[in-house]
């Protein structure tokens, strides 16, 4: 994990209780819905890779859910309510 992935790790971790509320809000909840959808039962190994530090198979998958209109609309909103660094 790089510098400023870690940095982020430890603010998000810092503020869990913003984070879980995101996390568990209907736009979270209906993003992976579109993933889910759109990974054909392949989300869960990227999610994985991702978790070990390689992110690549996950971001594609991201940003082919924001070539829709829903999707790019559901991650600007998860934007704008996401923890910002100080």
């Amino acid at each position: 994990m790089d510098q400023s992935n870690q940095t982020m790790a430890d603010y998000l971790h810092q503020n869990q209780a913003l984070l879980e509320q995101m996390v568990h809000s209907a736009d979270a909840r209906r993003l992976m819905e579109l993933l889910n959808q759109n990974a054909g039962g392949a989300l869960k190994s990227a999610a994985s890779s991702a978790a070990l530090g390689d992110p690549t198979a996950l971001l594609g998958m991201v940003r082919q859910v924001m070539q829709t209109q829903e999707g790019a609309k559901l991650v600007e909103r998860l934007n704008q309510t996401a923890p910002k660094q100080p």
